[in-house]
């Protein structure tokens, strides 16, 4: 039986593929490109990020652990951003939130690390039937446990529209495979990542490229822990030069490392953390 479902989530992964390339990599149901993209493009009411799971600890009650999980409200789609590490914590802290699992209607992930997955099969059980958005070079093991857990994948390989304001930023597939969300605002664009392993910078600057619009701000795990001061600096250096105003350190990003995108951020710096809200207009 496992043998049969495991070639079942292959063939329908497959049939996917097919089916996303043949739509240019645009979701169905969802008007528009990148071509609804311009400076007067963007947002009309606010957004707001919860963050569910994360290695420091924003508000009482939460549990903090090595991983990863966003939801996004306030666009005409509810979206979960990658689900933590331990399944536990994850409905521990979803819980806490006081978020009505219900009203998601998108799942997505930034790579296939079990930091980011994990929490799977405890948002399974809140709910299911749902769409999830993953790169297109998932392997087949991963893109498996997500069509057992009852989700239908939507493979990723160029940037596209998830809902109004809401793109995935396309497949980076330097290194780790791995996706970036990229929010529309009439400020500019804001990047939410989840580990970067591709190289922050380079990731922001082809986002950059690509949406032809500027990059108000980032916010997520830069995965820095062993870069030196310099090569931080360096870093923080290539996001300022890109027009990068605010900004949000925190998982694999190191606490040092934190420390100085906090410092060199100023007032633009916001605190991530479990169970913090962060607004955008």
């Amino acid at each position: 039986m496992k043998t049969l479902r495991f070639f079942l989530a292959i063939a329908v992964a497959l049939s996917l593929q097919l089916n996303v390339c043949g739509q240019d990599y645009r979701f169905p149901g969802n008007a528009g490109n990148l071509t609804t993209v311009n400076r007067e493009s963007g947002i009309t009411s606010p957004v707001t990020v919860t963050v569910i799971y994360d290695n420091y600890v924003h508000s009482e009650g939460m549990k903090p652990d090595w991983g990863y999980s966003i939801l996004i409200e306030g666009l005409d789609k509810t979206v979960l951003f990658d689900t933590g590490t331990k399944p536990a914590i994850f409905s521990s802290n979803f819980k806490l939130t006081g978020i009505d699992a219900g009203s998601i209607d998108i799942l997505a992930f930034s790579h296939e690390h079990l930091d980011h997955v994990g929490g799977l099969s405890a948002f399974a059980e809140m709910k299911t039937g749902i769409p999830a958005v993953i790169p297109h070079s998932f392997t087949p093991p991963v893109v498996s446990s997500i069509v057992n857990a009852g989700y239908i994948p939507l493979l990723v390989r160029d940037a596209a529209m998830i809902c109004n304001n809401l793109y995935t930023s396309g497949e980076f597939d330097f290194g780790i495979a791995e996706q970036c969300l990229v929010l529309d605002t009439r400020a500019g664009l804001v990047v939410m990542t989840g580990c970067a392993h591709p190289g922050i910078v380079r990731m922001l600057s082809e986002i950059k490229q690509t949406f032809n619009k500027n990059i108000v701000a980032v916010f997520g795990g830069f995965h820095l822990m062993d870069k030196s001061k310099a090569g931080t600096e360096e870093i923080i250096a290539g996001m300022k030069s890109l027009g990068i105003v605010r900004c949000g350190a925190t998982h694999c990003t190191g606490e040092k490392q934190i420390d100085m995108f906090r410092e060199a951020f100023g007032e633009n710096y916001f605190e991530l953390g479990a169970g913090n809200r962060v607004i955008f207009n």
